[in-house]
């Protein structure tokens, strides 16, 4: 079964080795996340080596995201480790890094102390623990405990409340920037962003560096949320971050986040991913939770083009388990789906694109009207079948592409299974070539209907549009 929602999974000691990306990928993973947060270049470089040596041969594209770690504030060191903070006591954090104790210790952002103003709120370990900053006295932060708890060495700190000075971009990820870079991947995750100029500045740097890698913003700050709209339109891709979101935010705003979020890509053309603790459960346990699973099938529904793992896959004990078990949920609310036959919300497009778009969109209804397998389309910049996927159509889209990077970025979007071939000479060529992966792989069978949407490069006349109804050859 070809599920058209994206599978994204996270590597990590669980499943970094060639055998089991294999198996991921066999189970439906699209593409696969390297977070930098953990692990050396080394690390990550030996992981992304057994992500290509396992897609070799594959008929389809896999996909490799770099998530950069952002400005992620943590509390400093404290000797011995761990201690209780009650509610009501009173705890001082220093302005500039070193050994600590549980209620004198530092964080690892120096200006905490310049950026946080008196009576906002400093929640650490995933808002587990909830401080109030009272007083400022030189270079320290004198608060009152809210929410009291066991505060560990080199847990989170979250500033739900402060506009931070400190740049989305860090020292560090610029290094990773270089890395990405140098090893071609695909997209690149930026954490904590909360402005589009952040989105843009990275692209800048990408740009100069030759790199036509995309970028995929993570939601998880308040800011964020207020600047939306700009920040969908700048970025390549949008992941919705529900771990610091729901630190950060009411809990109980998190799914309408969610959904405003959702319907924002789909209306502005952005592949959007849901993420975070969507099988938490299994990573102790082989089995989901019924919500968990309601969980997914509402992302779904809510039109996400993919949905991702972490812990699930990078530690949990039962990663393959994981997958199968996203795959299949996401086969069965996409069947929900396509039987139920639901109204198309409209899509911006760029007014240069109007014509191919309606074109997309008159493909999708033509299938509700014809018993058609697939959909194939030939493209070399991936703009008719990004189009295509946000016409979400009811089978599945084969994008052939001759640009292996570009058709590894290609199947992010919903819907679409990506095939790298050789540059096409014309239809004819496309056609031949594509009936015979189809009927090669058990895509759909001879004497099955396939729509076909050539490039206009592959058309005599270079200028126009088509759509073919072709019927694939019984062999007899």
């Amino acid at each position: 079964m070809i599920t058209k929602t994206g599978i994204v999974a996270t590597l990590g000691p669980a499943s970094s080795g060639r055998d089991r990306i294999r198996q991921f990928i066999e189970a439906g993973v699209a593409t696969f996340r390297l977070n930098f947060s953990h692990g050396d270049e080394a690390a990550h470089g030996a992981m992304l080596e057994n992500i290509r040596s396992a897609a070799e041969g594959l008929p389809h594209a896999v996909a490799v995201m770099g998530d950069l770690c952002g400005p992620k504030i943590r509390v400093g060191l404290i000797e011995p480790d761990g201690g209780m903070l009650e509610e009501g006591d009173w705890v001082v954090i220093g302005g500039q890094e070193a050994v600590g104790s549980p209620h004198r210790f530092s964080t690892t952002y120096s200006k905490l102390v310049e950026d946080v103003w008196i009576g906002q709120r400093i929640l650490l370990d995933d808002g587990a623990l909830v401080l109030r900053a009272e007083a400022k006295e030189d270079d320290f932060l004198v608060c009152t405990v809210l929410t009291g708890g066991p505060l560990h060495s080199r847990k989170g700190v979250n500033l739900p409340e402060t506009e931070l000075s400190i740049p989305a971009i860090t020292r560090r990820d610029r290094q990773w920037v270089d890395w990405a870079v140098a090893h071609e991947l695909d997209y690149l995750a930026l954490s904590f962003v909360q402005q589009a100029e952040e989105v843009e500045e990275l692209k800048r740097m990408l740009r100069e560096k030759g790199a036509p890698i995309q970028v995929v913003s993570k939601i998880e700050k308040p800011r964020a949320v207020e600047n939306l709209e700009s920040i969908i339109r700048a970025s390549d891709a949008v992941l919705v971050a529900r771990g610091d979101l729901g630190v950060e935010m009411p809990a109980a705003e998190v799914p309408l986040i969610q959904k405003k979020i959702t319907n924002l890509c789909r209306r502005f053309g952005k592949p959007v991913i849901v993420a975070t603790q969507v099988l938490q459960s299994m990573i102790e346990n082989p089995t989901p939770t019924r919500a968990e699973v309601s969980d997914i099938a509402n992302a779904v529904m809510d039109y996400a083009d993919a949905v991702m793992l972490s812990g699930e896959t990078a530690v949990g004990k039962y990663p393959l388990q994981a997958v199968r078990m996203m795959h299949t949920v996401c086969g069965k609310a996409e069947a929900y789906l396509d039987a139920a036959n639901l109204p198309r919300p409209p899509i911006e497009t760029d007014p240069s694109l109007h014509d191919l778009s309606v074109l997309a969109r008159s493909v999708a209804h033509m299938v509700d009207e014809i018993d058609c397998a697939l959909v194939v389309v030939g493209t070399r910049t991936g703009t008719t079948a990004r189009l295509l996927s946000k016409s979400r159509i009811d089978v599945p889209i084969l994008s052939f592409c001759p640009d292996p990077r570009m058709s590894r970025q290609i199947s992010m979007h919903y819907g679409v299974l990506s095939v790298l071939c050789p540059l096409m000479k014309d239809l004819r060529e496309l056609a031949s070539f594509a009936e015979a992966k189809i009927l090669q792989h058990g895509w759909a069978e001879a004497g099955q209907q396939i729509l076909i949407m050539p490039g206009r490069d592959l058309l005599a006349r270079g200028n126009s549009h088509a759509i073919v109804l072709h019927t694939l050859s019984r062999g007899d």
